[in-house]
């Protein structure tokens, strides 16, 4: 396969087993991708076998040799947006915002507006283009309905910095999560890879060691709630999450996989509603890291949000 401007990398591939379709082997090799997506490239003539154009439902055998040609995104303009901002941190090398839930973090398919990326483009004039043209400043993310504290580096000097601290384990995240059911102990360590669903590529599972990547998320126990409203008790955990590993939802697959789903969660949770909540309780409320200009420590806290506190305020405090 010959690399073009329109193909953003090459991968290359071995098929260690037979009978399995060529779009499933794919997906489950390329987690970042849907495995329609990659039908898609299949029957567009990005993806060869052997050196030949193949078909979605190709069955492999062992030794097969897969040329994969990943597309390169398609270009578009990102417009700056008077979206107000909660910043909770600023100097010329970076800016701490408190992103409220419902807010995607950086344009993609279906959000091309209304973004964390729109907001701060709007604020910092000369950001687009730091760390890459299509998350202009980015170094970590939130999910949408996840609220709370995200850095967003103001030139490619601040992102480099900050992107090496995220990747040595340095950075302190705190999350605060409410969670089902009574949990013990009051610390915690939780130790579990994490890869695509099997069964829907969608979403995020522990899978077993070496199909998936290394996750760690510590925890401690805040408080222990109650719900008197009916006649059989609901207990809930508000804890303290810290993770070590920044995976694709990780608090909330590592909640679901100990029996102690995320309340509002209803991806890796319950679907029914037994609060008055409209999204998942999470919310990053506290982060600790070097800034860029002098390598100082520091520390910037988001207090709880309304709509996260007004749950609480209808539970009962365990004694």
């Amino acid at each position: 396969m010959t690399m073009d401007s329109s193909i953003e990398k090459q991968l290359e591939f071995v098929s260690d087993a037979a009978g399995h379709r060529l779009d499933k082997f794919l997906a489950e090799k390329l987690s970042g991708y849907s495995r329609t997506e990659v039908q898609r490239w299949i029957k567009s003539g990005n993806v060869l076998v052997n050196g030949s154009p193949s078909r979605p439902g190709y069955r492999l055998e062992p030794g097969d040799r897969i040329t994969v040609g990943v597309p390169a995104p398609e270009p578009y303009e990102i417009a700056p947006e008077p979206i107000p901002l909660d910043v909770r941190y600023e100097d010329e090398d970076l800016l701490v915002v408190n992103k409220p839930a419902g807010m995607v973090t950086h344009p993609s398919a279906g959000h091309l507006s209304g973004t964390l990326v729109n907001a701060v483009l709007y604020h910092v004039p000369d950001l687009a283009g730091v760390g890459g043209v299509e998350r202009p400043g980015i170094v970590h993310r939130l999910d949408k309905d996840t609220s709370g504290l995200i850095i967003v580096a103001k030139n490619d000097r601040a992102h480099r910095f900050l992107q090496a601290q995220f990747k040595g384990r340095e950075v302190e995240k705190r999350y605060e999560a409410l969670l089902f059911g009574f949990l013990t102990p009051r610390k915690g360590r939780i130790e579990a890879p994490i890869g695509r669903d099997v069964r829907d590529r969608k979403k995020m599972s522990v899978v077993p060691p070496g199909k998936g990547r290394a996750a760690i998320t510590r925890y401690k126990v805040v408080g222990y709630y109650r719900d008197e409203r009916t006649s059989a008790r609901q207990y809930y955990t508000l804890v303290e999450a810290m993770p070590k590993t920044g995976r694709t939802h990780q608090i909330r697959v590592h909640m679901a996989y100990i029996g102690h789903p995320i309340v509002g969660d209803r991806v890796y949770g319950h679907r029914k509603r037994r609060l008055p909540i409209q999204r998942h309780f999470l919310h990053a409320g506290y982060i600790r890291f070097k800034r860029p200009k002098d390598e100082a420590w520091i520390e910037v806290e988001a207090e709880l949000p309304a709509d996260l506190q007004a749950v609480l305020d209808i539970l009962s405090l365990e004694e």
